[in-house]
């Protein structure tokens, strides 16, 4: 089934909504799965890509599911499947689960594009955004935006992290924030720019300091 929502993923152009990842996480240092499983993702999605970078949404929708590493926060595959971040999106608990979605017509990152990509090219306090960064790319038409989305009557809240490269918006992640505080919020945002939560940008030279946007 994965597969198949994969190859209907590739069909209708979904990746391009998605930013470029490295498949090494930040946390362990290791890769999240194998060489040979992250050259065939990018092979069932017609995708190029160069170990260990390659596309955001295939590595962090289904690259994830697939993982057995455990993390300081879990298995990766986790967000997707115990209906916590889908309630911080407003959705039902089983929303980013492979079976449901392919019920539904629809694939996993197709409804996790849809929930996402919104509070990230247009964030608004009224969609429950509380949240906005912007960390820009010095001499660059680039910056990297995290949006903190607090649903109404639901605890926690979810961070969504993208990249603008010129005029577009793209996903690189998204992932429950289970205690945010405002204290915490403030901390995140106080926190130097920096490229974060495994994001790569191989079009570019080595970055720069990053700097926040006014």
């Amino acid at each position: 089934m994965m597969f198949e929502q994969i190859a209907r993923d590739a069909e209708t152009g979904r990746f391009d909504d998605w930013a470029l990842s490295t498949v090494i996480d930040e946390n362990v240092q290791s890769p999240v799965i194998s060489k040979a499983e992250f050259l065939r993702l990018h092979a069932a999605a017609g995708l190029a890509a160069t170990w260990p970078i390659g596309n955001a949404g295939l590595l962090h929708v289904y690259g994830y599911l697939l993982s057995t590493v455990v993390t300081p926060f879990g298995l990766k595959g986790d967000r997707w499947r115990n209906g916590e971040l889908a309630g911080h999106f407003s959705l039902a608990p089983t929303a980013f689960l492979l079976d449901a979605a392919d019920a539904g017509g629809q694939t996993v990152l197709e409804r996790v594009t849809d929930a996402a990509l919104p509070h990230l090219a247009n964030p608004a306090g009224s969609r429950g955004d509380v949240l906005v960064i912007d960390d820009e790319v010095p001499g660059e038409a680039t910056f990297f935006r995290t949006t903190v989305v607090s649903a109404p009557g639901q605890p926690g809240a979810a961070l969504i992290y993208g990249v603008s490269e010129g005029d577009r918006m793209r996903v690189v992640t998204a992932f429950p924030l289970a205690h945010p505080t405002p204290a915490s919020l403030d901390a995140l945002a106080a926190e130097p720019p920096r490229m974060r939560y495994n994001a790569a940008l191989t079009a570019l030279p080595p970055l720069p300091p990053l700097r926040r946007r006014p």
